[in-house]
């Protein structure tokens, strides 16, 4: 079993967000020995957004826990079918009746997958028409990035029993006739830098299951937003509004959704900002603000559904430690979030004002990009006040949010790539320099210096951890030549699998040692570092060449950050 790994990911630039149990895994999806053996499985913090507008539904959340089973090169489609099917009839006590499932329907990078159609209608039972064929946009997972571990997937639905939207409704629609509850992603491919698709010499399983669906439907619920996970919740959206959940669903349960991902993204370090991560977290906690205005609620009432969620006894006890330790920041961060968004409320107000009778669509992108107004928000405000929105602002809005997305995700192709996957040799030696670098800290400033973070590419290492106030340039240079000093001496790296206790007894530190399994890599620098770790990492520090801070700035309360680079 695997502890759950942060949902800012550790060491991999390659995300903003860890959205799935792979993301920890793709060193060993990729042939790498996995301390615990070729037979895992974990419960996994998520959160995603791609499906953020979808969220208000009866399924969709953007903060999921996703239970995985794995397999590393072992058991592959055929017999990983059989053990998900058995799992969900005979152990949940699902209908095979009311089981459909996809299958991937091939194309020119890779053919149909005949073997697990074969399974599930020869093997399993499932009658043909209950067996649908989809292209990658639903039957292919992967890669994270914009390179790794892929393949095609077969997943498992549920028909609630509603009547179908349309003759061609199915597993794919969106209607919430069909709700999925698994699927078994097939990791036969990697997709490398130039968009081929080459056969894994390690052939892999990756079995995802959400957790709230599961608990959905064994707990006899209509939809997610009623599980116990989300009843206290819900029960003081209920208090704070005045308003019942019945008739006021969608409201519910974006301010539910939201502000839960809100303070799991928080409580993993993932602060309220204008750019990255930190802008989701934004978004989401703006959002719940908006719809929580929308149903009459004026008070600062998401800090209070904060807590809530914080001191919920249906959280997880991993959890539970995460924010005992984390909740006044969440708390406070929230509590500033909404003091800010009042203030660009009332600038957004005043914008309108001055707009009198009609707005054009640039004028309504720039409330969303210079002040965080979504477009919902902007349209409520037209309404109330009688102002027309022009009727091509939504199409001129659209398409500038387009561009927007594309400039992002431009950028993001710079930005976030490397990480754990990313084995280059620029991206070795930053690894191995940011052992040496944590040291170096301990030793100038102090023993209870610790990693909060970073973010390793090709060109440079971001190093995040817990400091009151600006290092001095003393300090910055003495770091830094403590760290040359060991590259100078060319110390062997040296990596020793223990136990995580074993581990610490030895005088190993992690940064994340709540979320590391039974059985650890630890990777000795003579005796100047000693550190849990999945790597990787050089053979000598001499291969690290010359280590130079380039910048020492704030990332966040208490926290400070530090770019280097290797000459």
């Amino acid at each position: 079993m695997i502890p759950s790994a942060s949902l800012v990911p550790e060491n991999d630039p390659s995300v903003l967000f860890t959205t799935a149990g792979m993301h920890p895994l793709v060193p060993y999806l990729l042939g790498e020995k996995h301390p615990l053996g070729n037979k895992l499985c974990n419960v996994q913090k998520c959160l995603r957004t791609d499906d953020i507008d979808e969220v208000g539904d009866v399924q969709h959340l953007t903060f999921f826990e996703m239970l995985g089973y794995w397999s590393l090169g072992d058991y592959f489609k055929k017999e990983s079918i059989h053990y998900t099917f058995d799992f969900y009839t005979q152990v949940l006590g699902f209908n095979k009746d009311d089981i459909f499932v996809t299958v991937f329907a091939g194309d020119d990078d890779a053919p149909f997958d005949q073997e697990s159609f074969d399974t599930w209608k020869n093997e399993i039972g499932i009658p043909e028409d209950r067996i649908y064929k989809y292209g990658k946009k639903e039957n292919w997972w992967g890669p994270v990035g914009a390179t790794g571990p892929c393949g095609p997937d077969t997943e498992m639905f549920i028909d609630t029993g509603t009547p179908k939207c349309s003759d061609d409704c199915g597993p794919s629609c969106h209607c919430d006739k069909f709700v999925e509850i698994g699927n078994n992603v097939f990791m036969e491919y990697n997709k490398t830098a130039d968009g081929k698709f080459e056969p894994l010499e390690q052939k892999n399983v990756d079995v995802g299951l959400g957790l709230e669906r599961l608990a959905m439907f064994s707990q006899g619920k209509k939809d997610v937003f009623e599980i116990d996970t989300f009843e206290p919740v819900i029960k003081k959206i209920e208090d704070l509004s005045g308003k019942s959940y019945q008739g006021n669903e969608k409201a519910f349960r974006i301010i539910a959704d939201h502000i839960r991902a809100a303070v799991f993204a928080i409580a993993d370090g993932a602060f309220p900002s204008n750019k990255d991560r930190g802008y989701i977290t934004r978004r989401l906690i703006r959002r719940a603000i908006i719809k929580g205005k929308q149903i009459g609620i004026e008070e600062n009432f998401t800090a209070e559904i904060a807590d809530t969620i914080c001191h919920s006894e249906a959280m997880a006890e991993e959890s539970q430690r995460s924010f005992a330790a984390a909740q006044d920041d969440i708390k406070n961060e929230i509590k500033k979030e909404i003091e800010k968004f009042d203030k660009t409320l009332a600038l957004g107000l005043k914008i309108f004002e001055e707009k009198k009778n009609s707005i054009d669509g640039k004028a309504v992108f720039d409330l969303y990009q210079t002040y965080g107004f979504p477009l919902e928000l902007s349209q409520e405000i037209a309404r109330e006040n009688k102002i027309i929105i022009d009727n091509t602002a939504i199409q001129q809005f659209n398409n500038l949010m387009q561009q927007h997305q594309e400039l992002s995700r431009t950028a993001s192709a710079g930005m976030f790539k490397g990480g754990l996957a990313d084995n280059k040799v620029e991206t070795t030696r930053l690894h191995t320099a940011a052992h040496l670098l944590l040291t170096a800290l301990r030793q100038v400033l102090s023993k209870d210096v610790s990693q909060k973070g970073s973010n390793i590419t090709e060109e440079r290492l971001r190093f995040d951890f817990n400091w009151p106030e600006k290092l001095t340039p003393e300090q910055i240079s003495e770091v830094e030549n403590l760290v040359n000093e060991k590259i100078k001496e060319n110390i062997p790296v040296t990596m020793e699998e223990t136990t995580l206790e074993e581990a610490l007894k030895n005088g190993a530190t992690g940064s994340f040692g709540d979320r590391y399994g039974e059985v650890v890599k630890v990777y000795t620098i003579s005796d100047f570092s000693k550190e849990i770790c999945g790597g990787p990492h050089v053979k000598y520090t001499g291969e690290l060449g010359i280590f130079r801070i380039k910048k020492e700035e704030s990332s966040s309360a208490g926290v400070r950050r530090i770019k280097a680079i290797l000459e």
